[in-house]
């Protein structure tokens, strides 16, 4: 590294109680820095910075995708072939760059100036396709809009992006901003009244505002639904260790592109939200870990908590954005806080939980973006206001990502337990004829067009219809799909994505990868689809986090509900 970057990486330390925590931000700016790779000299002198070995932080730079520890082109373009992809094209896009480019994903032109990837989720599902060109989105694509891309490219100019994608608001909530100009500049969130829930919050105690949120029933957005209020109570009592807020924006579970709108487009809300939290638990330090992809959400961050830390919002609160480098189990809380202290995202074994032993074992609250954002409102129009949005059990506003075969694809607030079909319709309706319905990310029971009724979208309904809510990704999937061709695209993501520290996700994942790809190449027998169910009853509740479950429930669902579209591929 040059003089410069050790300097970069060097003024990192000051924003960590740990100087570990420093490893994944400082090699991004060394990866950035050496034209996007990352050498063994580099990931040698960064450990030496951090203050760990060579050997550690090169298992850290081969743990996470977003490193680069091969050279790449000029150009890395890579295609987001996830769920939302595979149902808008992104198959067609990645196999005419193939064509276009001469090479095959994986490999760089002769010239060094593209190199082309297929790869997981980029967390936006309502613009697919989509293909990230070094730090930059390019969203809505087409073949045509390719071409543009690459001869603008190929002429050294990197085209402006374009960020249009599609929203609504019943609630008026969460995205009461969405479509104000400049809503990331602090006077226009002022204006809106922004901030005043956190000065009405500072004069209360601690104690009151926690009382609040429980007294709400705030359920956490980020999947599991479990109350915030609850949550929070967890912490020890007159505990003299520090104590310690994440939110949680890794936003990686497929389907869901949520959270990036409040990050976005108004980002004060979550630091509004981080603020008055903060205050209530005791924290003096907090951190929003954000995937990595968002870098350009990332500065608008950083710069929101730099303005509002100007004008003395934050005086009770350091609040630092730190990103993330490519892993979807990182999205779990405990992976995540394995992250954040420099090390590969391995779930730990709990108990201990975070709330007693969390962040350089610290008791530490970690909540996602969207619970985060509707404290201000709870604590601004109280408890009872909130309460009048939505179900009984599940009250207050929630953010839908509608993606997949309909025809305005995006993200709308309603009140929790709104009627799916009165989502899809604020979505544009269903393109073709409806199959079926993912109603909570890709990692929950898929539902035929023939169960959703008249489904509400709550966290108790969605149970009793066999799903779960989730993270509110909706995919809509017509009966143009194959969901055996479904199902091996969804394995494809978990088999990717597992951490290998559990042997039935690990060895589950791949094994029944290989069975659903036997079967689609029809040498697949009836006894492999048993084989497949049978994995997926063992693998469910056996491993250290969610990702098992993960993927057998989805598996299971799609085999049991579709069994004639597996058997028809068994060979004769």
């Amino acid at each position: 590294m040059n003089r410069e970057t050790q300097e970069k990486v060097s003024e990192l330390i000051s924003h960590y109680p740990n100087k570990e925590s420093i490893l994944m931000p400082a090699l991004e700016i060394a990866q950035r820095d050496n034209s996007n790779f990352l050498s063994d000299d580099d990931i040698e002198e960064v450990a030496g910075i951090a203050g760990i070995s060579a050997g550690r932080a090169y298992g850290v730079a081969t743990y996470y995708t977003m490193y680069n520890t091969k050279p790449v082109g000029k150009y890395h373009l890579q295609v987001d072939t996830n769920i939302p992809g595979f149902l808008c094209g992104a198959y067609d896009i990645l196999e005419h760059l193939e064509k276009k480019l001469g090479i095959e994903a994986g490999e760089t032109t002769g010239d060094g100036l593209f190199t082309l990837s297929a790869v997981e989720d980029l967390g936006s599902c309502g613009t697919c396709p989509v293909i990230q060109v070094n730090d930059n989105y390019y969203e809505n694509l087409t073949i045509g809009k390719v071409d543009e891309l690459i001869e603008s490219l190929k002429a050294g100019k990197m085209p402006e992006p374009d960020k249009t994608s599609n929203f609504a608001t019943e609630c008026n909530i969460l995205l009461k901003n969405r479509g104000k100009d400049n809503a990331v500049d602090i006077n226009v969130y002022k204006a809106g009244g922004g901030y005043n829930a956190l000065k009405k919050a500072i004069g209360m105690s601690p104690a009151e505002i926690a009382g609040l949120v429980k007294e709400a029933a705030l359920k956490g957005r980020g999947g599991a639904g479990f109350p915030a209020g609850v949550k929070w109570g967890f912490l020890p009592k007159d505990d003299p260790r520090p104590v310690y807020l994440i939110c949680n924006a890794d936003e990686g579970e497929p389907g869901t592109f949520k959270d990036r709108q409040i990050m976005e487009y108004d980002p004060h809300l979550l630091i509004e939200g981080i603020a008055i939290s903060a205050y209530a638990i005791g924290a003096k330090k907090a951190f929003i870990y954000i995937r990595g992809e968002f870098g350009w959400i990332a500065d608008i961050l950083k710069g929101a908590v730099g303005r509002a830390k100007a004008d003395g919002l934050l005086e009770h609160v350091d609040i630092v954005v730190h990103k993330g480098a490519g892993s979807y189990v990182c999205g779990e809380e405990t992976a995540l806080i394995e992250s954040l202290e420099g090390k590969r995202g391995n779930p730990r074994v709990k108990p201990p939980f975070p709330a007693n032993v969390g962040l350089y074992g610290c008791p530490t609250i970690v909540n996602n973006v969207e619970t985060l954002s509707c404290v201000p409102f709870i604590v601004e129009k109280g408890a009872d206001e909130f309460k009048k949005i939505g179900a009984s059990g599940n009250f207050g506003p929630k953010l839908y990502g509608v993606s997949g075969h309909v025809n305005r694809p995006g993200v709308y607030e309603y009140p929790m337990g709104t009627p799916l079909k009165i989502i899809l319709e604020a979505a544009g309706g269903v393109k073709g004829n409806l199959k079926a319905v993912i109603v909570g990310g890709l990692s929950v029971p898929v539902l035929k067009a023939d169960e959703i009724g008249d489904l509400k979208m709550d966290f108790d309904s969605c149970a009793e219809a066999g799903t779960m809510l989730g993270s509110g990704g909706i995919m809509v999937i017509n009966d143009t799909v194959s969901m055996p061709e479904l199902a091996l695209r969804t394995i494809g993501f978990y088999a990717h994505e597992s951490c290998g520290q559990c042997v039935p996700c690990r060895e589950g994942s791949k094994n029944i990868k290989l069975l659903l790809s036997k079967l689609m190449e029809g040498r697949g027998t009836a006894g492999d689809i048993d084989l497949v169910l049978d994995i997926c009853a063992t693998v469910k509740g056996l491993t250290l986090c969610p990702t098992g479950d993960a993927f057998a429930m989805p598996i299971e669902a799609m085999i049991t509900k579709f069994r004639d579209e597996f058997e028809k591929c068994v060979k004769s």
